[in-house]
């Protein structure tokens, strides 16, 4: 199983918003950046992803499953190269994790979330995962 992160303003696209969707879950739409994408066309049904509170927060509030594999984006306009996976809530992190907490963070310094800021769908480790997860305050990961 691989762990991503997924990055959403919260006034476009909210982990309230996110959780309110269901188990069906929602597509992970607007993504139009190569690498994203790309990243999104290797997730597989079942990997897990932290949910981020990008521009306004600024932190990691939620995780998420991925729940469809990847296809055509809806908001894409029929142009071929863009693609989503669908995502649903799986649980609130139990302590919201600050960018602020991950950039003081030596296990951290090379996550994508510090080195790679602007990418909206990003890899995480599972060593990145199992520390972002201890600092939320979750005793099971998730693996």
């Amino acid at each position: 199983m691989a762990h991503w992160l997924y990055k959403s303003e919260p006034a476009s696209w909210s982990w309230e918003q996110q959780k309110a969707a269901g188990e069906k879950g929602t597509e992970w739409t607007g993504v139009r950046n190569y690498l994203a994408r790309n990243n999104m066309r290797a997730m597989q049904v079942g990997d897990k992803g932290f949910f981020y509170h990008s521009n306004d927060g600024l932190e990691i509030v939620g995780i998420v499953e991925v729940c469809a594999l990847s296809h055509p984006d809806s908001t894409a306009k029929g142009d071929p190269k863009w693609d989503c996976v669908d995502i649903r809530a799986v649980m609130d992190m139990p302590k919201p994790v600050t960018l602020k907490d991950i950039k003081a963070n030596e296990k951290l310094a090379k996550m994508s979330l510090v080195t790679s800021m602007r990418l909206s769908v990003q890899p995480v480790t599972d060593d990145e995962w199992a520390e972002v997860c201890r600092m939320g305050g979750l005793d099971n990961p998730l693996r």
